[in-house]
């Protein structure tokens, strides 16, 4: 089979490399895949560089989730098994851990559906509990997690401010519901904040920047307001001043989504029927931005790793736009 291979960590443009190789047999309690879609995901640059938190032997396959079919037919959501990870023709998966692809979906949809939603979800939900009525902030709402948060606070009620960086992205911020959109790279988003809110602030701030947007975020959070942090794209981890959360009384809260399939499997099984109802009423439905053939993958990954991408970057095996 085909299947893109790591064997140093570097950029994905440069350690990627497109092999044939055998297909990974499944281990106790694993289940055999044939790929239908892969989703390009942020961290799959990170394990390029070998900068995740998860570091799997090399040689490995990058790709954390994907839409695809198992031995008798079933159309599923998966996290592959890494080393095998999903920019291959064929992988290995936990089976306790499929879920059953929603059919309002396409495959590449599909495929988007897992980490960047249900981070959000348990985000806004579960460690921030975003009530309907609510002013939610979104870093890099045109991103594919940012994206993810923004559809998802819409869907709960709140009003959504989202920060992006360019004029395209502004336009496709809009697009996915925003009632306030602001370019950081032009305009004061504390300030935009303030002016959205009365003066109030933010109750719940959605970052999976760090660095610069953190800092700026804590000078715009609510009384009692809540910011979740969920990675650090910029490449910079703040170090908060404890002492600025007493005085304005906010929260800080980690989200690891990872953590959860784990310690409480359920609740992602709950999160999933709560995202796929959502998706089946046409409340979320991931941006797809880009549908790549398999040649095109490292070229991907790379796109996302800089930051120039819109929405999500999906790879079919097959070149199929399915």
């Amino acid at each position: 089979m085909q299947a893109w291979r790591v064997h140093r960590n570097g950029e994905p443009g440069e350690v990627m490399r497109l092999e044939e190789t055998a297909r990974p047999v499944p281990g106790e309690g694993q289940v055999a895949l044939r790929v239908r879609a892969a989703n390009i995901n942020f961290p799959d640059a990170l394990l390029c560089r070998g900068q995740y938190q998860v570091r799997p032997p090399l040689p490995f396959t990058p790709g954390l989730e994907i839409c695809a079919e198992t031995e008798d037919g079933r159309r599923v959501i998966a996290a592959p098994a890494l080393p095998y990870g999903g920019l291959a023709e064929y992988v290995v998966a936990d089976e306790a851990g499929l879920l059953a692809a929603p059919e309002s979906l396409d495959d590449a949809e599909a495929a988007a559906l897992h980490i960047g939603y249900q981070t959000g979800w348990f985000a806004l939900h579960r460690r921030a509990r975003l009530q309907a009525g609510e002013t939610l902030l979104v870093h890099a709402a045109a991103g594919g997690v940012g994206s993810a948060a923004v559809q998802l606070g819409k869907a709960a009620g709140a009003t959504v401010i989202g920060v992006v960086g360019g004029q395209d992205k502004v336009r496709v911020a809009r697009e996915l519901g925003c009632d306030v959109v602001v370019d950081r790279r032009t305009d004061d988003f504390v300030a935009a904040v303030k002016e959205a809110t009365g003066g109030r602030g933010a109750d719940v701030v959605y970052d999976p920047v760090g660095g610069d947007a953190f800092a700026k975020s804590a000078k715009c959070v609510a009384f009692e307001g809540r910011i979740v942090l969920v990675g650090f794209a910029s490449g910079v981890i703040p170090s908060p001043a404890l002492s600025h959360a007493l005085v304005k009384n906010y929260s800080l809260l980690g989200l690891h989504w990872g953590l959860y399939r784990t310690k409480d499997p359920a609740a992602v099984a709950g999160c999933h029927q709560e995202l796929t109802a959502l998706a089946d009423r046409g409340a979320i439905k991931p941006l797809i931005s880009e549908r790549v053939p398999m040649k095109g993958a490292a070229d991907a990954v790379q796109r996302v790793a800089d930051g120039t991408t819109t929405g999500r970057v999906v790879v079919l095996p097959e070149g199929v736009a399915r």
